[in-house]
């Protein structure tokens, strides 16, 4: 399994006059006509253009400026829509926020929250408990099933001594190759347990979170990983996954995914977006959309510190 990285970004809105707002070398920067938001899919693409149609009313609203959204089919084609001048606000991971700063010339403005938290882990997860589970299984009152310590835990690592018995065929589910938590943060345990996670014969990218947990539920993988906790994502289609599908370890903490702005728009604009975003999720209709979108609970100034520690995991896994 071999990272790859698009070089267009396949936009699943068709018809959106793109404006590019890239300065001449002695002129100021220049407002677009039209501003572009870019979204990755993290649901039914149909479902997230709609919801996609609103948040862009939102900010129209709030910018007095018309604004398009366009799904692109990746973080990685996001990256390079940005490069390319082709969006000027994307919502990113962690390590795809990263990218649009070090790659597109982009600025991180926002980080999301959830549960009251500005960070994340990863969860690993498995049907195979008799092999990662060295401590007894805990239920909760929901009917999901932990082990390791990872159902008191508040931060980690957790139960990453498990990982060593992860094998070179083993069926693992990642999530995404441009995912923090579905594959990076993941691959790089891997790597500090003594697995190269480019030479996993058995390993596969599920295309989502819910995906990936799902995989594990039916037996397609014996070993997955997410956000913590997806199972919540797939409990109306498997009822019974908080049963069927264990966590046995987390990663280290994660900064949550966040907002980008283009490093070439006016300063003034950048300002005007960040606080239309704020100002969106200060409001009940507009922390609805958000939340329908990437499930995000509220909007906080981006740590630059905890995204530099995203960018040395990137860098490591990289090599």
């Amino acid at each position: 399994m071999k990272k790859s990285f698009l070089t267009l970004a396949t936009v699943a809105v068709a018809g959106l006059a793109l404006s590019a707002c890239a300065p001449t070398e002695d002129a100021a920067p220049e407002a677009p006509e039209t501003l572009v938001v870019g979204l990755v899919p993290s649901q039914d693409v149909d479902q997230l253009v709609l919801d996609g149609e609103e948040l862009a009313g939102l900010l129209e609203a709030q910018l007095d400026m018309p604004v398009d959204v366009i799904v692109t089919d990746s973080y990685n084609a996001l990256v390079v829509a940005m490069q390319a001048g082709q969006a000027h606000v994307g919502m990113f991971g962690p390590i795809a926020l990263v990218q649009a700063v070090d790659q597109a010339g982009a600025e991180a403005v926002l980080q999301s929250v959830r549960f009251g938290s500005s960070t994340y882990v990863t969860q690993w997860f498995t049907n195979d408990t008799d092999r990662f589970c060295t401590t007894d299984i805990v239920t909760d009152e929901d009917g999901y099933t932990f082990c390791n310590g990872t159902d008191t835990a508040e931060s980690g690592p957790v139960g990453q001594d498990a990982l060593a018995n992860i094998t070179e065929d083993e069926i693992i589910a990642f999530v995404d190759e441009g995912s923090a938590s579905g594959y990076y943060y993941p691959a790089t345990q891997l790597q500090e347990v003594g697995l190269d996670p480019f030479n996993l014969s058995g390993a596969f990218f599920a295309g989502g979170h819910p995906n990936a947990v799902s995989a594990v539920a039916r037996g397609e993988a014996t070993v997955g990983t997410s956000y913590n906790d997806a199972r919540s994502s797939v409990v109306e289609e498997i009822p019974t996954v908080g049963s069927d599908v264990t966590v046995f370890a987390w990663s280290t903490n994660i900064p949550n995914d966040g907002i980008a702005v283009g490093g070439d728009l006016p300063e003034d604009l950048k300002t005007s977006i960040t606080d239309a975003f704020l100002a969106i999720a200060d409001t009940e209709d507009g922390i609805a959309i958000l939340n329908a979108i990437y499930n995000i609970d509220g909007l906080v100034p981006a740590d630059l510190d905890a995204l530099d520690a995203a960018r040395q995991v990137e860098a490591n896994f990289g090599e």
